[in-house]
């Protein structure tokens, strides 16, 4: 759901990057980086940005899909020090690798980290995993990817560059980041469970093992299907 330059308008742009610049700011303000903390941190961004690497396919679409880890990083290790963690994942991948534009990037951290950390973290997440924690990631993974998702949808349209009608955008993004966003609870939900069960140290090392091997080992194996906002953009737009 990385979105690129050529969706967005300069005055789009700039905007979000200008929210997502203040929501990152604020996030700085209310976390605490203690010696406890930050590997967590550390580890935990490395295993998000192996794990983003690792598209899996999505039966009789045509599609993939990628975990985004939003929800995951926030019950982890809070939603401020989520949002920070997130963006400077999707720094790296557009600098380094790509992987959105620069134009797109306030975006990009607006739709995957300030939507997921710290919006439906505390009023989805927090309340239902009292509860049940497996409904409460399942729900709040689908809820963050489906505002993104539509999020991608609104900003492309306001942008008016693409040319892509915004019923029809909407009408295949947010189905397929439903089947993305189910998959991906899941699996948030089982990582959770493994998580809170062992001590930080051990965590810690699990953690960083995982991105490990999500990053030299499944990403060889990852789908080479278009993600969920290629495969919607080809079904409106033709290519």
């Amino acid at each position: 759901m990385h979105m690129s330059d050529d969706l967005i308008s300069p005055t789009v742009g700039i905007a979000m990057c200008a929210a997502s610049a203040v929501a990152i700011a604020y996030s700085v303000k209310k976390s605490s980086f203690s010696k406890e903390k930050l590997p967590m941190m550390a580890v935990m961004s490395a295993f998000i940005f192996a794990a983003q690497m690792v598209n899996f396919a999505i039966p009789e679409t045509g599609s993939s899909g990628h975990i985004t880890g939003g929800i995951l990083l926030a019950a982890m290790i809070g939603a401020f020090p989520a949002l920070l963690c997130m963006s400077a994942v999707l720094i790296i991948q557009c600098l380094a690798f790509a992987d959105g534009g620069l134009l797109a990037l306030g975006c990009n951290i607006f739709n995957l980290g300030v939507i997921p950390c710290l919006i439906v973290y505390p009023l989805i997440f927090e309340p239902l995993a009292k509860k049940n924690m497996s409904l409460a990631s399942v729900l709040a993974v689908i809820a963050g990817l489906q505002l993104g998702a539509f999020g991608v949808v609104l900003q492309t349209y306001v942008s008016g560059i693409a040319g892509l009608p915004f019923a029809a955008f909407a009408a295949s993004m947010l189905p397929i980041h439903l089947a993305i966003g189910a998959a991906e609870g899941v699996v948030t939900a089982s990582i959770l469970y493994f998580a809170y069960a062992s001590n930080a140290k051990k965590a810690v090392v699990a953690f960083a093992l995982m991105a490990l091997f999500a990053g030299t080992v499944l990403s060889q194996f990852a789908s080479e299907a278009p993600d969920g906002m290629e495969w919607s953009i080809e079904r409106v737009y033709g290519q």
